[in-house]
Order: structure tokens, then sequence, then C-alpha cells
């Protein structure tokens, strides 16, 4: 992925700053989580969320090993819920919305997650064997109760933002 869509480049679509609440769904090895943490701080908080146990465990000591107190890591199924429901100012799904089986329900879960006014800043990537197009993403959050925000273009990836509504 690397240049492509770094994650440097994705904290800034997503416009993470100090005290946010976020929430990194599919984490993976924490690629965006730890930088994430790091522009929160420690009036902030990370929630990285993730199928995988192996991966939260890197996430686990990569944290460790940097020293961050603001992230919490949570095993299981986006389409599940995380908790607490309607407190999060951010949730970011980069290059994971192809791999969710039931993606409505779980663009429904991120929905209840977020805070109203609260964005989802979802990034593919090409060449992703996952891949959605930018008519997909924006369906699917449409049917999901989001309201579209901006659309960032480059070459090989893209990151669509939407806005949970305030009421």
């Amino acid at each position: 992925m690397g240049m492509v869509a770094g994650a440097a480049t994705l904290l800034d679509r997503a416009a993470i700053g100090p005290g946010m609440r976020v929430l990194d769904a599919g984490c993976g090895p924490g690629r965006l989580t730890l930088p994430a943490a790091a522009r929160v701080g420690p009036g902030g908080e990370v929630v990285a969320l993730d199928l995988q146990a192996a991966m939260l465990a890197t996430v686990r000591a990569r944290v460790a090993e940097q020293g961050l107190a603001n992230v919490r890591t949570v095993l299981g199924p986006l389409e599940r819920g995380i908790q607490p429901i309607g407190a999060f100012d951010c949730a970011l799904l980069v290059a994971v919305l192809g791999e969710i089986p039931h993606r409505e329900r779980a663009l429904r879960a991120l929905h209840a997650s977020l805070r109203p006014g609260g964005f989802l800043s979802v990034t593919e990537i090409m060449p992703d064997p996952h891949y959605q197009t930018r008519g997909t993403v924006r369906r699917l959050a449409k049917a999901a109760g989001f309201q579209h925000d901006r659309t960032y273009r480059s070459p090989l990836a893209f990151t669509m933002n939407f806005r949970k509504p305030s009421r």
C-alpha cells in the first residue's frame, strides 16, 4: 500500500486531531491505529477492532513498545456493533469494506457507533482483490444513513468521507 495511501495522508483526510475518539475498524497490524493514537493524544482514544486475534496481539505489542496508553483493542466482527454507542468522532475503514460479508449491517453498526455529526472515512486501494468502487461505497453508506461529505482521489486509491447527520 505504501505511499498510495500513507497513514499521515489518510489521517489528514479524516481530520484526526487531539482529543478525538477514533474507531479503527479492521485495524490489521495497526498501520493507522498507532499514528492515530499519537495524533489524538492522551485526551483522546483509539479503539482498534479486528476479527483476527493475531492482528490485535501485534497492535498491543506495538502500543506497549511505543508506551501509548490511549488504545483499546476489541476482537470481533464489525456487524456486532461497537460500544459505547454514539461515542466516536470518527471511524476509519481502510481497504476493509469488501472483506465484510454483511456490508450494510456493518455500516449501520458504524453509524450507530458515531456521535451525531461524526465522520466515517472509507478508503479503497487498488489492486486490492476486494476493491469497492466509489459508486458502491456511496450507495452502501447512503443506505446506512450517512451523508456524503467529500471525496479525495489519488491514482490508485480514493477516500470518501461521510457524515452522520446531526439529527
